[in-house]
């Protein structure tokens, strides 16, 4: 029995399903799947089965689920504390939106890492809203930046208040209310706890009318040829306003607004270096960081695809 399996297993029982777990891990399904075999081998119990309405825990595995919880969290710590009596650099892992990703973690985490005392090493990965929350409460990942987050056992701060409208190309003709047009949004979109997913939802936008991009700017390109609209940040989509490359598309649920949080394990679970970056977060340089992402920040520690590892 090894945390890795542990791991996959707190994951699944807790987003209920191994594809969930997989994205959330940045593994492979059959990865996860073979965790999950391992342990149900090591405990001749399955542990977790597959039901209607998902995944189900055994009773052996709803006693396990707890403890398996403490375990994973234990590792998270024995591994912060032979880093820190080594002299490495400090490990931040954080999980973040499609939008933060795309535009701000990576200036934000360079900016943060110039400012903290001692060297920080980054990973970071996408993740839905509810995978977030999974991933900081079972100490997977040290904080998370997008929506907040409401589970008692985490605490969630706001570090940035924006508006999120839809925008189109200037030749757009649109036709009919927005349930009608044509959707073209980044992954965000696909998250329905996310606010792109809760504005598609107030505005009645059916699935079918939902195309998903790979990232925001392919998105807004789209929409920008005239098939169809788009979500973005006010401050964020500005530039292609600017340029007339989109514009301001009325809707009633817009501008809607929207305030970005950052999530750690509650005081007493927070790592120290989760502790370090919440409080830069609520400094003026960071605020100017996240206002404008575009500075000229260079790319070199953060490594934007890369979610936390459950192999050893």
């Amino acid at each position: 029995m090894t945390l890795g399996q542990l791991s996959a297993f707190v994951l699944v029982a807790r987003l209920g399903s191994v594809t969930d777990a997989a994205r959330a891990l940045g593994v492979s399904e059959p990865a996860v799947s073979q965790a999950l075999a391992a342990l149900r081998s090591h405990h001749g119990d399955k542990l977790v089965v597959r039901s209607a309405d998902g995944m189900t825990l055994t009773p052996g595995g709803r006693r396990l689920l707890p403890i398996a919880t403490q375990m994973v969290a234990l590792g998270a710590d024995a591994e912060a504390a032979v880093r820190e009596a080594k002299g490495v650099a400090d490990e931040l892992r954080v999980a973040v939106s499609s939008t933060i990703a795309e535009f701000v973690a990576n200036p934000l985490l360079e900016a943060f890492g110039r400012r903290a005392g001692n060297p920080v090493e980054f990973s970071a990965g996408l993740a839905r809203t509810t995978e977030m929350a999974v991933l900081v409460g079972n100490r997977l990942a040290d904080a998370a930046l997008g929506p907040r987050l409401t589970d008692p056992d985490l605490d969630s701060m706001p570090i940035f208040q924006g508006s999120l409208l839809v925008v189109g190309s200037p030749r757009r003709r649109g036709q009919g209310g927005p349930c009608s047009w044509q959707w073209f949004v980044d992954p965000s979109g696909a998250d329905p706890d996310s606010d792109a997913g809760r504005l598609l939802r107030a505005l009645g936008v059916p699935d079918d009318h939902v195309e998903v991009f790979a990232n925001q700017t392919a998105a807004w390109s789209a929409a920008a040829s005239g098939a169809g609209v788009s979500i973005g940040m006010e401050h964020l989509v500005a530039p292609q306003l600017r340029r007339r490359e989109l514009v301001v598309v009325p809707t009633p649920a817009t501008p809607a607004p929207v305030c970005w949080h950052v999530t750690t394990p509650a005081r007493g679970r927070c790592s120290a270096v989760a502790a370090s970056l919440r409080h830069f977060l609520a400094t003026p340089g960071a605020m100017q960081v996240m206002r404008s992402p575009g500075g000229g920040v260079p790319p070199s520690r953060f490594r934007p695809p890369v979610n936390v590892t459950i192999w050893s």
